[in-house]
């Protein structure tokens, strides 16, 4: 797994790399000090899972995450503070390791990592299913939020947007809940009819009523019904790119 260590401490950073030597699945792709350092080597390496400092010179590891354009590696927190544990898993942190990082509780962590690429797209409480091949716009998905049940056809669906670790869905008049990543939910939808605009949303392109230039090299799409989404700028030289003649 290509792994990235994101510390301003250099001493942490090289421990971290000495622990990491127990586990020959991770594979360190490479090492930067602040969110300014990481955010190229990211674009560049496509690193899968980040171990990222929270308290940094500049970006903070949030305003880091926040920052990253399209798919947003898997992610273990680093820090010496445990205020932040609550904040880290609003933005689905596989994990939160206290400094000093201990093997022990690292194992753990690895262990997480390992099981959510195991498990990657598979059923689990309120869900998509089935999970065994790429989703188009004609296969029908069996939604379940609370007592509500739906068997919808994917092209119904207009929008995808991240909420934590659930995406909600919009089709019709309905706004279901599912607890899948919206990281997860990409790599099962077809990318011809499933774009992802930004870190939030993934929007079905048959539904797409308006196009506009938006801030900074952005676009902004109207969608049938009304849905006004964002497209970033990197995302939108793709968007270009796929829709172009």
């Amino acid at each position: 797994m290509k792994t990235l260590i994101i510390d301003d401490e250099r001493l942490a950073r090289n421990e971290l790399r000495r622990l990491l030597e127990n586990f020959p699945k991770i594979q360190i792709v490479g090492e930067a000090a602040n969110a300014d350092e990481a955010l190229p080597m990211i674009e560049d390496l496509e690193p899968e899972l980040l171990f990222l400092d929270i308290q940094m010179p500049g970006k903070n590891g949030f305003e880091l995450l926040q920052s990253i354009e399209g798919k947003t590696p898997e992610v273990i927190f680093t820090t010496a503070f445990d205020e932040y544990a609550i904040k880290a898993f609003e933005f689905n942190a596989l994990d939160y390791l206290l400094k000093p990082v201990e093997l022990a509780r690292l194992s753990e962590a690895i262990h997480r990592v390992e099981e959510e690429q195991q498990h990657a797209g598979e059923t689990q409480g309120p869900s998509i299913g089935p999970t065994s091949k790429v989703l188009g716009e004609n296969d029908q998905v069996f939604v379940k939020d609370g007592e509500k049940c739906w068997f919808v056809k994917l092209g119904k669906v207009r929008l995808f947007e991240s909420m934590g670790n659930y995406v909600r869905l919009y089709f019709d008049d309905q706004k279901p809940l599912v607890l899948k990543s919206l990281n997860a939910l990409e790599d099962r939808l077809n990318p011809a009819t499933f774009f992802r605009a930004n870190r939030k949303h993934i929007i079905n392109l048959q539904w797409i009523e308006k196009i506009e230039p938006w801030f900074s090299g952005g676009l902004l799409v109207t969608l049938r019904g009304g849905d006004k989404i964002e497209i970033s700028r990197r995302q939108a030289i793709r968007f270009k790119d796929l829709l172009s003649l």
